[in-house]
């Protein structure tokens, strides 16, 4: 692939308090916020909101890191390349304060930003609430958003942080204490979260989603692909962007599938 103009897009500057971030959005009805990964808004990300609009949706693509459209991968930067540009975007994220990366029981101060984002795309799009979309870096984000009444349909793609670098850290989400509170007590009035990795991906482990379960109960939705389900093209040496880099764009394909049981919670619970 190369890179992407997104000039299928509308793109405008959204203020939220005091911070200001460029905005791609697609599509009519209500709102789906789509929280790329890293590096940033990649040409399959850019897809994947595609898809979202083809709903009958309205897809929302924040700017947080990274160039806007540029395709990541070797083929299109080079190895040095692609290297650079996917540690750039990490490094700046981990030590900006709207982020928090290695802490267990916080939510990162982004997270109010993307808040309000869904609350004025609901005001705008109208509808019976918002949806979110979060993967791998951006994850929790989608269930960080779902402490808002009007975020209907929360989805964590292959959620990530904090990163694991002991084992406890695993057996957590990056939420808060309150904030989670919160959404158990959502999801104990009917809210689903639905969540997607792969078996043997190390970044989004499955002590994670076991997590999850026992404080979510029978309200997280989880899939979880066998890691021949990879695209073998993907960029990455291990499974673990089912939503994009990973994607086999193939009726039958397990990743396939994924897609069309996000896409049809998002409309399920968006459209009725």
């Amino acid at each position: 692939m190369a890179d992407d103009a997104l000039d299928d897009f509308t793109c405008r500057d959204v203020t939220v308090g005091t911070a200001t971030r460029r905005v791609w959005s697609k599509g009519e009805g209500p709102a789906v916020v789509v929280i790329a990964e890293m590096p940033g808004i990649s040409p399959k990300v850019a897809d994947f909101a595609r898809k979202v609009a083809g709903r009958g949706l309205t897809a929302v693509m924040p700017s947080l890191f990274g160039v806007d459209g540029r395709d990541p991968r070797p083929d299109n930067l080079g190895r040095v390349g692609a290297a650079r540009y996917m540690t750039e975007s990490i490094s700046r994220a981990c030590i900006s304060r709207e982020f928090t990366v290695l802490a267990t029981g916080k939510t990162s101060p982004v997270a109010d930003w993307l808040r309000g984002l869904a609350a004025e795309e609901h005001e705008r799009c109208g509808g019976p609430g918002v949806g979110a979309v979060g993967m791998c870096f951006t994850g929790g984000f989608a269930l960080a958003m779902a402490t808002d009444d009007r975020l209907l349909a929360p989805v964590l793609s292959q959620p990530s942080l904090p990163f694991g670098i002991i084992g406890s850290r695993n057996r957590s989400i990056d939420l808060s204490d309150a904030d989670l509170a919160r959404v158990k007590s959502r999801c104990a009035a009917g809210l689903e979260v639905m969540g997607l990795r792969f078996a043997g991906d190390r970044l989004s482990p499955h002590i994670r989603f076991e997590y999850l379960r026992e404080q979510l109960g029978d309200a997280f939705l989880a899939v979880e692909l066998p890691d021949a389900a990879q695209n073998p093209d993907s960029m990455f040496p291990q499974p673990h962007s089912v939503l994009t880099e990973d994607l086999i764009d193939e009726p039958g394909e397990p990743t396939y599938d994924a897609r069309e049981q996000v896409l049809d919670f998002l409309a399920k619970k968006l459209l009725g």
